[in-house]
């Protein structure tokens, strides 16, 4: 295991990441790209609002999109912790195109498991020589997060599907490879009995017919990930391409997985809000008078809110990190999703909060000057904000809260 300190996020700050060699080279390469291709195009991303399609080519040029495969299908099989340790540093380069690849590798991980075993081979090949990355098509605007679904996937005789429906939120897609798309097939069998045998996945590559990708996506932040509507329309699926096998899918703990992904790339918006507010303190911000210092970096209010910001941030890096090695254990059959539900939504809260706070503060740090909007600086909380939306912190917080007074175990849900 690597005992290295990290030097390449907020100095010394941060512990370990615990990585191994293989890992640690494979982080060392996505590094590179994050720094000569992909940071210096965030601010334009954000400003466009669409699929940031040259920084998606520079990251399957780093090879980090191999990651989740599996050894026994010719992949470097790494852990959660390096795919964690991956989103945190990719945010803090563009928290969009973080957002994009935390997608293609949950779903990686996932389809690998829930898929007919023939598509296995297939899809990690797919992966590792052409760099295909997944876009995701699940959410729909019903009343209630978890109404039943509209999206239907009806049978046909070859085996496959069309599917016909309308999808909201679908990061990742607008220019993916093939857009993992969920839909309720009502004549599936025991579907009766249990509605999620009606759950259907398939793989719709890019530009197939009926699939209208609306770009409207138009938040005030994460707006490169074109999570916009797709509507699909008499479309008619690959029977190879049936991407689950009813009774494997969901996984358990797949909004778990989500959950810390979220945490990472929320800590990775707060490491790149100081990243962007050190060289603006030290060459722009001026100190304040009662301070008594020359300079603003040397003033002992902003040494001590840096030093707060940037501790919040250290400890929730570390307790998220930590839950890659649960997400395997687990994996592993080592652990009850009880032992890896409860540190995940602790992760979620500290990290929503670290973020969040990281990225309104820093202004606190650097002054009025700051707020020029030439600087784009308030695109940190902007999507800092949006992204802790995902899932209320609130809830995080009573659910845990009831786990630790009551003994309460989180079922499994959308958000458990």
């Amino acid at each position: 295991m690597s005992t290295a300190p990290d030097t390449t996020l907020l100095g010394k700050a941060f512990p370990p990441n615990g990585l191994t060699a293989d890992e640690t080279a494979a982080i060392l390469r996505l590094q590179a790209v994050l720094d000569s291709d992909v940071e210096p195009a965030a601010i334009e991303n954000d400003a466009r609002g669409r699929y940031p399609t040259a920084s998606v080519a520079a990251l399957k040029r780093s090879g980090v999109l191999h990651a989740a495969v599996p050894r026994d299908l010719g992949g470097p099989g790494f852990s959660h912790r390096f795919s964690l340790e991956a989103q945190v540093r990719i945010a803090a380069a563009d928290s969009s195109l973080a957002q994009l690849f935390k997608v293609h590798d949950e779903l990686t991980r996932e389809i690998l498991v829930y898929c007919p075993d023939r598509l296995r081979p297939w899809l990690a090949a797919e992966i590792l020589d052409k760099n295909m990355i997944l876009g995701l098509a699940v959410a729909e605007a019903g009343r209630k997060v978890d109404s039943p679904m509209t999206t239907l996937a009806t049978p046909r005789p070859d085996g496959g599907f069309e599917i016909n429906g309308r999808k909201i939120y679908t990061t990742a897609a607008a220019e993916a490879d093939y857009i993992a798309t969920w839909a309720f097939n009502p004549s599936a069998p025991g579907v009766s009995e249990n509605p999620l045998m009606g759950m259907q996945l398939n793989l719709i590559p890019a530009g197939t017919a009926g699939v209208n990708i609306h770009r409207d996506w138009d938040p005030i932040g994460q707006r490169a990930t074109d999570s916009g509507t797709i509507t699909f329309e008499k479309v008619v699926t690959d029977p190879a391409l049936n991407a689950s096998v009813p009774g494997r899918a969901p996984l358990i703990h797949a909004s778990l997985r989500y959950q810390a992904g979220f945490a990472a790339v929320l800590i990775g918006i707060g490491v790149a809000a100081i990243r962007a507010a050190v060289p603006f303190v030290n060459n722009e911000s001026r100190p304040w008078p009662s301070s008594g210092v020359d300079t603003a970096a040397a003033d002992p209010y902003v040494e001590r809110l840096t030093g707060e910001l940037v501790s919040e941030l250290a400890a929730a890096y570390s307790i998220t990190l930590a839950t890659g090695d649960l997400l395997d254990a687990f994996e592993r059959g080592e652990i009850d999703r009880a032992e890896l539900a409860a540190p995940i939504f602790a992760a979620k809260a500290v990290a929503s909060r670290a973020g969040v706070r990281t990225a309104s503060e820093i202004f606190s740090l650097m002054g009025t000057r700051s707020v020029a909007r030439k600087n784009a600086f308030d695109r940190f909380w902007r999507n800092a904000r949006v992204l802790s939306l995902h899932d209320p912190v609130d809830w995080k917080h009573a659910e845990l809260g009831r786990h630790v007074l009551t003994g309460w175990n989180p079922p499994p849900g959308i958000y458990q």
